[in-house]
């Protein structure tokens, strides 16, 4: 797919896997079927999106997913809106795919990429766009949105660095601070945003039904994901 972007404007991904039975929100199965932890994934996936877009209101932004695997972006573009872009992937692997994505869209034209998990659907929009603004001014920085559980649900630059993503502990709760590291040893300034949870095992899903649930709930509203949490109530 072709891509042209304009310097003043941030694009923004989700780095996401086909929601294929089996093949993800493998850790929710059980309580849910390999069926519905599919369909959930593709629930936040399509939130994720929204919220993008929901960003783009207040903030010059492009929205995109980067998919994985390669030949899954019709399952993908059924679930998107059209202002969603596709970024089909290169290469195998969490690293090589985050490096790609960036420099892919850095290389369209973008002023800055921000890549975003699709683990966090209820991530607040104001963070999307704090993102966004962090990375507008002049010079070279980096932008992370730490996880609770030691990783990152966002990074964000303004020029591919390949050492972000060398020797990381993927999958561990050293990633942020092996990502700092990297970030001082090519004398990257960064920015932290306000952390964030990831909903990839059985006790962040209850957390997130709590607080779709809850009247003064701080998250975007993802409507895909409350509505099927709903229909699954009974099994969580």
């Amino acid at each position: 797919m072709r891509i042209a972007g304009r310097p003043d404007q941030c694009a923004v991904a989700v780095m996401a896997k086909a929601p294929r039975r089996g093949e993800v929100k493998t850790r929710l199965v059980p309580p849910l079927s390999e069926t519905d932890a599919a369909a959930l994934s593709g629930s936040f996936i399509q939130d994720i999106a929204g919220n993008i877009l929901a960003a783009a209101r207040d903030a010059p932004i492009a929205g995109y997913v980067a998919y994985s695997p390669p030949g899954s972006e019709d399952l993908f573009a059924a679930l998107l809106p059209e202002r969603i872009g596709l970024l089909p992937p290169h290469r195998i692997g969490l690293g090589e795919n985050l490096l790609d994505a960036a420099a892919d869209l850095l290389a369209a034209g973008y002023g800055s990429a921000c890549l975003v998990n699709a683990d966090s659907p209820t991530l607040p929009t104001s963070v999307l766009v704090a993102a966004a603004q962090a990375l507008a001014p002049p010079g070279d920085r980096l932008v992370l949105g730490p996880a609770e559980d030691g990783g990152y649900y966002l990074i964000g630059m303004k020029h591919p660095h390949p050492r972000l993503f060398d020797e990381i502990a993927w999958s561990t709760e050293r990633v942020f601070r092996q990502t700092l590291d990297r970030a001082r040893e090519i004398g990257l300034d960064t920015v932290t945003l306000m952390s964030w949870y990831d909903v990839d095992d059985v006790a962040s899903l209850r957390r997130l039904v709590d607080e779709l649930g809850s009247a003064d709930r701080a998250g975007y509203a993802a409507p895909h994901t409350a509505a099927f949490l709903r229909r699954l109530a009974p099994q969580l």
